[in-house]
């Protein structure tokens, strides 16, 4: 099977190594990245121009086109390919509406039963005041449109919350924000993939977000995650899809705009229950790095099903007992301004440990050198029979990466770690 993936980040060269592990599969990716290049043909395309990503594929004929990144999706990309005969995992444009508008992802909670927060559908500023007055501190502000991960601030300064409001719909012609009540408890983000019609879904994971250790700092894309989850209830998955994953995807089918891909719900476990945050149309990024790590399953005959609508027979998937940690490693000035042009080292040196180095913010300098080129550099995972294992692995390897002004986290996975070695120590305790 040849598939073509469509991006360039880590998400992406997460993909392409776990899809080259099935056999008989080649990969090609586009654009890529020096780590992607490694392992799979690149060819270099700007993925949210439209004609210039069907005029690829029609070069290569792939039995299968997986889209990594939300705006190749919001500009139509999966229609046109589609029209043109290729399978394609990725949902539609009016499908990708749940990420790329925020209200538009409330309206359809709100017809199919979903829980989630309160809010408001604010475009001027005296709307935004009285929403904010509404709800009162933390304040939780999001564009309705993309913003890269980084459009939402939860906040107890009005002051801040009011300027980033206000920046968002300045920010564009028809900006908008949707201020919402805050949500209480720890969030947990689940993929599931679907073919139109059935949705299954994965292993649920956390993600990281503020910039420092603790959770503070400014929102990011993510600099870090972990799965599995062993400390949210047993049933917790089958309840998500039940109330969640199939309710969304039914509605969509309803309104005669299937999705067709990855649904990832952002969901917060709160002391009233399982509320949605938000929902993006696209693999996660940095929980796609854990997720997969742990997949037996075939993921090309997985994401081929998925995008032929052949997910309904689809057998229960296979996951190993190991758990999986990614750190990510930054740029300095990350998230604000990062700098780029920094030399790396160390990337072999870590890799020769077992781990995985998925590239995203990385480039080749004119010396022929892996450089920094954005914000969010690398993406460094391992593997070990629980957290306390993945996390010593994955920050050996950490350790052995070296650029100018490199900062990550040094707690992703910590307070899960420690609560499931005392859970196991007491395990054993009563036992004996």
């Amino acid at each position: 099977m040849l598939i073509l993936v469509i991006g360039q980040g880590a998400r992406e060269h997460a993909i392409t190594q776990k899809l080259l592990r099935d056999p008989d599969v080649q990969v090609i990716c586009a654009p890529g990245n020096p780590g992607i290049a490694e392992i799979a043909q690149v060819d270099a395309v700007d993925i949210t121009d439209v004609s210039s990503v069907v005029s690829l594929a029609k070069k290569h004929k792939p039995d299968l086109v997986v889209i990594g990144p939300e705006a190749p999706l919001v500009a139509g990309v999966a229609d046109e390919l589609l029209s043109s005969g290729f399978n394609v995992f990725g949902p539609s444009k009016a499908a990708a509406r749940l990420e790329g508008s925020k209200a538009f992802a409330k309206e359809i909670m709100n017809a199919a039963g979903v829980p989630t927060a309160t809010s408001f559908y604010c475009t001027t500023k005296s709307e935004v005041e009285l929403a904010l007055q509404e709800f009162g501190a933390p304040y939780v502000v999001k564009d309705d449109g993309l913003a890269a991960g980084k459009g939402v601030v939860v906040t107890a300064d009005l002051a801040e919350a009011l300027k980033h409001a206000l920046s968002c719909i300045e920010s564009r012609v028809g900006g908008a924000v949707v201020i919402e009540e805050f949500l209480d408890g720890p969030e947990v983000s689940l993929f599931g993939v679907s073919d139109g019609t059935t949705v299954i879904p994965l292993s649920p994971a956390q993600d990281f977000k503020r910039v420092g250790d603790n959770d503070k700092g400014p929102n990011t894309g993510g600099m870090g995650a972990y799965s599995p989850l062993p400390w949210v209830p047993k049933d917790f998955v089958a309840d998500v899809l039940r109330t969640v994953l199939q309710p969304m995807i039914n509605e969509m089918n309803r309104r005669g705009t299937p999705f067709v891909g990855l649904l990832f719900a952002g969901l917060a476990i709160t002391s009233r229950g399982v509320r949605v945050i938000e929902f993006n149309a696209r693999f996660g990024d940095p929980e796609t790095q854990v997720v997969l790590a742990r997949l037996n399953s075939s993921l090309s005959e997985f994401l081929f099903a998925a995008a032929t609508g052949n997910l309904s027979r689809w057998p229960d998937l296979d996951w190993n007992s190991d758990s999986a940690v990614t750190v990510v490693m930054a740029a300095q000035g990350y998230p604000e301004s990062p700098v780029s042009g920094a030399v790396i080292s160390g990337i072999s040196e870590a890799e020769k440990m077992g781990l995985s180095v998925f590239h995203a913010g990385t480039k080749i300098n004119d010396h022929g050198d892996i450089a920094v080129s954005g914000g969010r550099v690398l993406s460094v995972t391992a593997t070990g029979k629980d957290l306390s294992d993945a996390r010593s692995q994955v920050y050996g390897g950490v350790e052995r990466i070296e650029f100018d002004g490199e900062h990550h986290r040094s707690d992703i996975a910590l307070l899960a770690a420690q609560e499931q070695r005392e859970s196991l120590d007491n395990n054993l305790g009563a036992e004996n």
